[in-house]
């Protein structure tokens, strides 16, 4: 599985990730080959490579005579499905941009189809959002992670006057994603960049993997360090390997514990790795849980706000701690009950399979026998 992971240290916008595909080894000729089938006129792509601190990176330029060209959303649905493009891209561009129509409309309290796109309906913004979405699949790209964004202060100039920073929309897109504020006057993440993230992408860190090639993409402010989104393309790899995870705790005395099966899937929705239960006494002789969750680090602040938002806890312990997990993989296993669900787990001592729960228990339901008949048999047939 090809992998993209967006390194956004100095934020992300759309040629800023278009320049990091190009710079990473995108085929510039193909992409304008690509981009023509919008049948969009009156404009031209150059990129150039210039230094953005102690970084060579790649500056994408579109040039445009069309002016103020303000499109609403069903402009650029036109746009895009008349197109000559291959379907799968179609699909990621509609994506980005409904992506962005919900959160202009949830601001401005209008419905989708009358959001008007200023400064996003403009061709340069087009062409990034479609271009993002061919080098996609160009460099045949199975999944992306974003790393947590980072958010500046103070205001932009834009179509509708002066905005604070980080921009309405960009927080409305922000919304379930990772983020941490920046002492930047600067505009470090963009709706494009953020609808983008939003559409198409996880937020995460660096996993494990096989690198291919890095790029980088050149912003267009000056700061402090390299404004540069760096793009760093492998493939993932189930390998063992220790991990630092954060270890988040709480002892609830006040709770009933009937919702923890919602909390653990919802907490194992957001990202968490593993979550628990645990019966203990507490002060005064008060039976109560130890709620355990091991939480990557990327996602540990959003997995502590949902507990403090589902139970009862008014505090959290949380600690650093290093892991070692085994490569496993999906398996199929072939039974008398048909096909089943397993985990192969690589261990020092040889492979192992493992029966999986759910797939267990769909068929010990439908063919009315003792799951742990079925957990047998799927050892047999191993």
């Amino acid at each position: 599985m090809t992998t993209a992971f967006l390194d956004c240290f100095s934020g992300i916008s759309g040629d800023m990730l278009l320049g990091a595909f190009i710079d990473a080894g995108l085929d510039e000729t193909q992409l304008t080959d690509q981009l023509k089938k919008l049948n969009l006129s009156e404009y031209s792509l150059h990129t150039e490579r210039l230094n953005r601190g102690a970084i060579k990176a790649t500056k994408v330029h579109v040039h445009s005579n069309e002016g103020h060209h303000h499109r609403n959303h069903t402009d650029i649905i036109a746009i895009i499905s008349q197109s000559d493009l291959a379907q799968p891209v179609k699909d990621k561009a509609l994506a980005i941009f409904a992506t962005l129509a919900e959160a202009e409309a949830a601001i401005h309290g209008v419905p989708t189809h009358e959001v008007h796109f200023h400064e996003v309906g403009a061709v340069d913004s087009i062409i990034d959002i479609v271009g993002t979405a061919i080098a996609i699949e160009l460099l045949e790209i199975d999944r992306i992670i974003a790393s947590p964004l980072p958010m500046g202060r103070g205001v932009v100039e834009c179509q509708h006057g002066k905005l604070p920073l980080p921009a309405p929309a960009v927080l409305k897109l922000c919304e379930g994603l990772e983020v941490y504020g920046v002492n930047e006057t600067k505009e470090l993440v963009t709706p494009t960049g953020a609808a983008i993230i939003k559409a198409l992408a996880t937020s995460g860190s660096l996993p494990a993997m096989t690198i291919s090639a890095t790029g980088y993409g050149a912003g267009s402010h000056e700061l402090d360090q390299p404004n540069v989104l760096r793009l760093v393309l492998g493939h993932e790899k189930n390998v063992p390997e220790a991990q630092e995870i954060e270890v988040i705790d709480c002892n609830l005395d006040d709770w009933s514990p009937e919702p923890f099966p919602h909390l653990c899937d919802l907490l194992l929705h957001k990202g968490a790795l593993d979550v628990s239960l645990i019966p203990i006494q507490m002060k005064k002789g008060r039976p109560g849980f130890l709620l355990r969750v091991l939480a990557p680090l990327a996602t540990a602040q959003q997995l502590k706000e949902t507990i403090l938002s589902e139970t009862s806890a008014i505090g959290l312990r949380f600690r650093r701690e290093q892991r070692l997990t085994l490569p496993r993989t999906q398996v199929t296993i072939s039974t008398q009950y048909g096909p089943i669900k397993a985990k192969q787990v690589e261990t020092p001592k040889g492979r192992r399979i493992y029966p999986e729960y759910e797939a267990c228990r769909e068929v010990a339901i439908r063919l009315q026998l003792p799951i742990m008949d079925v957990y047998a048999e799927v050892i047999r047939a191993r």
